[in-house]
């Protein structure tokens, strides 16, 4: 049997469908499950325990030659199922003609009408579902109707990297986001520090991300004016950065990546949302888990799925 599961957005995105090949494999546990990627994310996957191959797809460099070239790849392959979580027209022509035995997606993907089965994604209805129960729905049919939680699975190495950082009790915060607006303003995060610098001035304070992030974080360590604490951002990978959050006393961020890598490491965090609401269904799995929102009813919020590179009421 051999599964190829396709899911070529965000970091985020990409974590939460590990739910998928978790599923797969307690089913299928002697199955090839090859799982395709965009171009930068498959550190996510690196010494996956349950994938035999991560397939990469460049994006950024000639799209659409690479897009057909990647077919023919797929084609050899020869999958029993291709099970696509992404819902736009790429990923569907991908999955389409990628000759794959039994097709799988959601209804919203413009070629799932091409699709052996297709399935409903719907996030109008408020609470009705984590995004997980919707990766999970697909399979459904070859499984069953049980759920699992994404993993991922930091090396010995990777754990030893951070090692250095655990000798005391430490705290870690990740203040970006791919989007602006889901990001917890700068002076929440500083006065976030300094109160838990005043309540225990011995915990250290982790700020995590990547190397667009290391301004940000500068930026907010200045003004916050405190002691015990480093800027980690662009100094860890994706797995070294999860390997870190996993023995956190507290793993402060927003509705972003880092939500989910917490998750995936059932780690103890608390999720700010911004602009969007967790009524979406991306919320915390950690068995350890805070999710904070204003309670003020505001007219523009939410102002979409995934919030904005900048506020559209210009605030």
């Amino acid at each position: 049997m051999k599964f190829l599961v396709i899911q070529t957005a965000f970091v985020g995105d990409v974590i939460l469908a590990t739910a998928v090949v978790q599923k797969l494999h307690r089913f299928y546990p002697e199955a090839k499950i090859d799982f395709l990627v965009r171009k930068g994310n498959e550190h996510l996957l690196t010494h996956h325990p349950f994938l035999h191959e991560v397939i990469i797809w460049n994006k950024k460099e000639h799209k659409f030659f690479s897009l057909f070239r990647l077919v023919g790849a797929l084609r050899k392959a020869k999958y029993d199922y291709v099970i696509n979580l992404q819902r736009f027209a790429s990923s569907g022509i991908l999955t389409v003609l990628s000759n794959g035995n039994k097709t799988i997606g959601f209804d919203k993907n413009p070629l799932s009408f091409l699709f052996s089965k297709r399935y409903h994604h719907d996030i109008s209805r408020p609470g009705k579902k984590h995004e997980v129960q919707r990766n999970l729905s697909l399979v459904e049919s070859i499984t069953d109707l049980s759920g699992d939680k994404p993993r991922l699975y930091p090396s010995t190495d990777d754990f030893e990297c951070v090692k250095q950082y655990k000798e005391k009790k430490y705290l870690c915060m990740a203040p970006a986001s791919v989007w602006f607006t889901k990001q917890l303003p700068n002076d929440k995060w500083i006065e976030l520090i300094q109160k838990n610098h005043a309540k225990s001035n011995d915990m250290l304070i982790y700020l995590i991300g990547g190397k667009e992030d290391i301004a940000l974080s500068d930026e907010i360590i200045s003004s916050a004016g405190t002691t015990n604490i480093l800027n980690l951002c662009g100094k860890l990978s994706f797995l070294q950065s999860a390997a870190l959050m996993k023995d956190a006393v507290m793993n402060y961020v927003n509705d972003s990546a880092p939500m989910h890598m917490a998750s995936a490491m059932n780690a103890p965090v608390t999720a700010f949302y911004c602009s969007t609401v967790p009524a979406f269904g991306f919320t915390p799995l950690s068995d350890i888990k805070f999710e904070i929102e204003t309670i003020e009813n505001l007219d523009c919020r939410p102002c979409g799925l995934h919030g904005f590179q900048k506020c559209p009421e210009g605030h």
